[in-house]
């Protein structure tokens, strides 16, 4: 049989791939982060940074790096396009800096420094380098908050009246940088705080004023084992969230109330792969219940690598990191600490 059909050969692009180097090698890097890089196409691990040599050698060996340092100089030297900046609270402002001099995209810890003055050069000076900086405010990854922000600005709820935040878990004070001021700058509102802040800005807006209680209840040590706050928003919707280490069966639930309805979502956020729910509850309608179970971080890891591939900003910005840390100083300074 005759035919004019003609096979073409189109050779396919060969996907770009990012390069990643992780500075820092904690637990959630260890157990939570690098797990799910290994998993996701398109990034692969290259280089470890530890201020312990004999940790950054171990991590590098049991997740497949080629390349293990405690010269953070000669880390950045390594061939990397993206360095997740996981160590000390205290440790976030040098390494940013120097990332960004180094013309590396960043993936940094929350929050995003120990004060408000780091956190803005650190945006500037991203700025500067033509660097894009994103920050791992985790949960606004999960599909559950994803759907919760799209019926909030598709107005299904109304007019916005109130959200509601309460994140609980048991953490007692240990060895662990964030049980140390000078490491962590604070406790449990830089911990969990630093999150419920960033989710109430997510959903709500601005915040223009915070009215804020801060303790040590359960725990003594250097930085309090509780936080609450009550939130003003600029368009005139109102807030509140408290966070503690003090329970002993984690307690996670986020409440957003509108003239139309609500959306509830009651969450196990602080651990992998356990099932979460979105109640969604608006009037004249059923009453509809969403079960999810996930691993964020994946969401998170591909969410930023999308954005670093395509020199787009990501999901959370340096900038939003600066203004949770703005108010997360406003509540500390309201409670004298």
């Amino acid at each position: 049989m005759l035919t004019n059909e003609k096979k073409i050969n189109i050779a396919s692009a060969i996907p770009r791939r990012l390069k990643w180097g992780v500075a820092g090698c904690g637990n959630f890097a260890e157990f939570t982060f690098l797990p799910s890089l290994q998993n996701i196409k398109r990034s692969k691990l290259i280089s470890v940074f530890s201020h312990d040599i004999e940790r950054a050698r171990y991590i590098s060996q049991k997740y497949g790096a080629s390349g293990f340092y405690d010269d953070f100089n000669k880390f950045l030297e390594s061939d990397i396009d993206v360095v997740y900046i996981s160590g000390k609270n205290s440790d976030h402002f040098q390494h940013v800096i120097k990332a960004a001099k180094a013309g590396r995209n960043i993936l940094c810890e929350r929050p995003i420094a120990l004060n408000s003055e780091q956190a803005k050069e650190m945006v500037d000076v991203c700025k500067e380098n033509n660097v894009l900086i994103a920050v791992n405010h985790l949960h606004r990854f999960h599909p559950l908050i994803i759907k919760a922000k799209e019926l909030i600005d598709k107005q299904l709820l109304g007019k916005l009246i109130s959200l509601s935040a309460s994140y609980h878990i048991d953490k007692a004070p240990d060895s662990n940088f964030r049980f140390i001021k000078e490491y962590s700058g604070g406790g449990v509102l830089r911990d969990l705080g630093s999150q419920v802040i960033d989710l109430m800005r997510f959903f709500g807006g601005n915040i223009v004023e915070v009215k804020a209680f801060m303790d040590n209840i359960i725990y003594k040590s250097q930085v309090e084992d509780f936080a609450g706050s009550i939130l003003r928003f600029e368009r005139g919707h109102y807030g509140n969230f408290n966070v503690s280490y003090n329970i002993k069966k984690p307690f996670i639930t986020f409440d957003i109330i509108g003239a139309n309805g609500s959306i509830s979502i009651e969450s196990s956020f602080d651990k992998k792969n356990v099932s979460s729910k979105l109640i969604i509850d608006l009037q004249g309608e059923a009453r509809k219940v969403f079960r999810k179970k996930v691993n964020k971080v994946s969401f998170m890891i591909k969410s930023v690598q999308r954005s670093f591939l395509r020199n787009q900003q990501p999901l959370v910005t340096g900038e939003d990191g600066l203004l949770n840390m703005n108010l997360i100083e406003e509540i500390e300074r309201q409670c004298g600490r």
